[in-house]
């Protein structure tokens, strides 16, 4: 099986980004993602309630120069006023044409 080495950028953030990250990914080089709902509890404390707009889980993986494109935005744009943690992973993908 051929695989291609690729990033996994994990976004965990307030719900009421989503629309603001999906843009800041796609502008920067990303041609995907996966979004799902996401509990838990950090440094800033429990969401107690929906009604505060709960989290998101947010997923694309892409080449290590799109990757180092998203974290520097999440960094200036981001983490300093909102709710928002990344992480990066090494991946191998299965038909990587489709995401790199």
């Amino acid at each position: 099986m051929n695989t291609t080495p690729a990033k996994r950028i994990t976004i965990i953030a307030e719900r009421l980004l989503e629309d603001r990250l999906v843009r800041d990914l796609i502008l920067s080089g990303a041609t995907g993602y996966t979004i799902t709902d996401a509990r838990g509890a950090g440094s800033r404390g429990v969401r107690v309630s929906e009604w505060e707009g709960g989290n998101i889980r947010l997923e694309t993986l892409v080449s290590p120069v799109v990757a180092d494109k998203i974290l520097e935005l999440l960094q200036k744009k981001y983490f300093e006023h909102f709710a928002v943690i990344a992480t990066l992973e090494d991946v191998e993908v299965v038909r990587g044409e489709k995401y790199l």
